[in-house]
């Protein structure tokens, strides 16, 4: 595609520099509210909320699909193979579901919290079965 053909924004020059390199994608904003941190929060919990923020914004960053497919990933090969690689991916997915419902907890009611705190326990039973059994 020529130089000038981009610059004129002719299908195909979408995202593309003039040298036919990828822009990269701006990033995607915050959702609306105040703040990433919960008002005064416990020692405990204001060290969790900054320990946490970076590699939350990093995953704001990524695109939309990748973390629901990683999760089905996660699942499929905890429930399809055998022994240990089981166990690894059922608890690698029990901790990152434990984390994020860690960091929404403050907002989450007594019915979501009980639901977190089941389908992680579930999670983590599994695993336990599947390394010990598997």
């Amino acid at each position: 595609m020529s130089a000038s053909r981009a610059r004129r924004g002719q299908p195909g020059s979408a995202g593309r520099s003039s040298h036919g390199a990828r822009r990269p994608r701006p990033p995607r904003p915050l959702p609306p509210g105040d703040t990433l941190f919960t008002p005064d929060p416990s020692p405990v919990r204001g060290s969790i909320e900054q320990r946490s923020a970076t590699p939350l914004l990093w995953l704001h960053q990524l695109p939309r699909w990748l973390l629901p497919v990683l999760v089905v990933a996660l699942l499929v090969t905890g429930l399809a193979v055998a022994g240990w690689a089981a166990a690894i991916a059922l608890f690698a997915l029990a901790g990152v579901l434990g984390w994020l419902a860690a960091m929404s907890w403050p907002r989450l009611n007594a019915q979501g919290r009980a639901l977190r705190v089941l389908a992680v326990g579930v999670l983590v039973a599994l695993a336990v079965i599947r390394g010990l059994h598997g």
